[in-house]
């Protein structure tokens, strides 16, 4: 481990202030914020949307935008940031601190390959050759888990897995050896075992180098899997701080006990109850039978879905889970009638899907509502809210005047709990929980019988999202909607499906009722799953990130004698 001053904080905020300048004036985003980062500790900010966390890490690597004016003193090192010119940032981002940023998508260059970006950053700050630089770019792939590090330093980031890529952007943020790394929402896209294997990556960073990190998140379970400290954010203000232990287990500020029963949490205890909801004689409002869905063609050839079968009856949640590129994204497009199958049979509303075409199919199709996982991206930045909703109104041709269409649109927007009056904001005026609800009020405008809901809540804060899902609740209370749900977070699934389908490689490797499969699985990758999830608990979190190293390092000398046998 590198020896370090621990003793003098490689971050220290003092009195900051962040005030934007907007049309209808100035928003006073940030006020008096007073915090630091030691070497080789990890400061964990968290808060809701819109509380200023985010503003405060791209203070600290001076990326505020230009109608931003900071107040008060950032030292990174011996560099006030605050008053530093733009020569002087230039000169300390991404060798005394740099940025994991929470999309690896949009932060990487998609025309260029994976090691030519990383060598770029390295001779940003060293003078050092072209081939030099590719080769510590190789490197530092190998350094951060990715496979085969020497062909993957020549793929472009579209060929790379969201983990993968997630590792790049890691390797490109380490890649001058910082003092401090501000990891913004790095794991919120990642499913359960990924972000548990990059969390651990970065544990290992922070204690080898004696790196200082400063992790923003809305995920209490991260923040106990690997913080030291917690500082906790209202409306720009510190409302608490404290070690993670005091903070998690006896919160002290009424905010912070909110945020965390905000929080869901799997249950070990066998539902005796489990199955009266999930037992209704109805039919199917979706089936999906020995469904096959290949791309590509001979030894290129993608086996996305093999022989899956499961359905959804009327007015039960049925949950989709797996690790990303387990096939359960595609399994909800063919139930959308996006993706033609291969083979097998697709039924929706006792129709064969697959059988219509034109006005049929698109008839048929219109008893669908879809949620996606993005409420920016999914929404019309053109469009008026209630251009939005009434979207699907249009498409569908409904025979409707102008009048009814307003008052179908108010009726939706009550449905999700905004008022009538937002039909005439702007999405940008929305806040991502506002923006998600209108997701949901645009996909249930037709009264559909079956909800498609793909990672609906993932980009939201803990109680933004408990809030969301209570609204589809009661909604489906109210519609008797049967409901497909997507997502990679599993004490979410328990605690709003009825039954989960757990899928691997593109095959379902178990399935059942929710209080009975994610508490006692009958298969080992289900487990395994499950021992990734992180709780809000530091004390059990660390026993159960033990447990689970253990048993993959029991699982790996398993396989290398087996190797060394055959």
């Amino acid at each position: 481990m590198t020896t370090t001053d621990v003793s003098k904080p490689i971050l220290e905020i003092q009195g900051l202030g962040i005030d934007f300048s907007t049309e209808s004036g100035t928003v006073h985003a940030v006020r008096g914020v007073d915090l630091h980062v030691r070497p080789g500790e990890t400061l964990a900010l968290v808060g809701e949307s819109g509380s200023g966390k985010s503003s405060v890490a791209l203070a600290a690597m001076g990326l505020l935008s230009n109608n931003a004016t900071a107040s008060g003193s950032i030292v990174v090192g011996d560099l006030d940031i605050v008053s530093a010119d733009e020569g002087a940032l230039r000169g300390v981002r991404g060798s005394t601190v740099s940025m994991v940023f929470q999309e690896p998508a949009t932060a990487l260059d998609p025309l260029t390959r994976i090691g030519w970006q990383i060598a770029e950053v390295v001779r940003n700050h060293r003078p050092v050759s072209k081939a030099d630089a590719f080769a510590e770019a190789v490197d530092l792939l190998r350094r951060v888990g990715i496979p085969d590090p020497d062909s993957r330093a020549s793929a472009f980031p579209f060929q790379l897995s969201g983990g993968q890529r997630q590792r790049v952007v890691i390797a490109m943020a380490i890649a001058n050896s910082p003092r401090l790394l501000i990891a913004d929402e790095p794991t919120t896209a990642l499913d359960v075992t990924v972000q548990a294997e990059i969390l651990e990556l970065l544990r290992k960073l922070a204690v080898d180098t004696g790196t200082g990190v400063l992790l923003v998140t809305h995920n209490m379970g991260v923040v106990a899997d690997f913080a030291d400290r917690v500082a906790v954010m209202l409306r720009g203000e510190i409302v608490e701080t404290g070690s993670v232990e005091e903070v998690l287990l006896t919160p002290q500020h009424e905010y912070t006990q909110g945020l965390l029963a905000a929080v869901p949490r799997l249950s070990t205890e066998f539902d005796s109850d489990a199955g009266t909801a999930a037992e209704t004689p109805a039919e199917p409002v979706i089936s999906l039978t020995d469904v096959t869905v290949r791309f590509g063609r001979g030894a290129h050839t993608v086996h996305a879905l093999d022989s899956v079968s499961f359905d959804v009856r009327a007015g039960e949640t049925v949950g989709l889970v797996g690790e990303s590129g387990s096939g359960k994204s595609t399994a909800a497009r063919v139930a959308l009638g996006l993706i033609k199958p291969t083979s097998g049979a697709v039924g929706l509303f006792g129709q064969d899907l697959r059988t219509l075409r034109g006005r049929a199919r698109r008839t048929l199709q219109s008893g669908i509502g879809v949620v996606l996982q993005d409420p920016v991206a999914s929404l019309d930045a053109r469009m008026s809210v209630g251009e939005i909703i009434a979207e699907p109104l249009r498409v569908h041709r409904r025979g409707i005047g102008g009048a009814e269409r307003a008052r179908l649109v108010a009726e939706a927007l009550e449905a999700v709990r905004l008022p009538a009056s937002m039909a005439w904001r702007a999405p940008r005026e929305l806040s991502g929980g506002q923006r998600q609800r209108v997701s949901l009020a645009r996909a249930l405008v037709l009264k559909p019988r079956l909800l498609v809901a793909d990672e609906p809540t993932s980009a939201l804060d803990v109680s933004v999202q408990k809030s969301v899902l209570e609204v589809i609740g009661e909604l489906q209370s109210h519609l008797g909607f049967a409901c497909l749900f997507v997502s990679h977070d599993l004490a979410v699934v328990q605690d709003f499906c009825s039954r989960v389908v757990v899928m691997r490689n593109g095959r379902i490797e178990e399935q059942g009722l929710t209080g009975h499969t994610l508490v006692d699985p009958t298969t080992d990758y289900t487990r395994r799953l499950l021992a990734a999830v992180p709780v809000p608990d530091p004390i059990v979190q660390r026993d159960r990130r033990q447990a689970r190293l253990a048993a993959l390092a029991a699982v790996t000398t398993t396989e290398s004698l087996e190797q060394d046998h055959a």
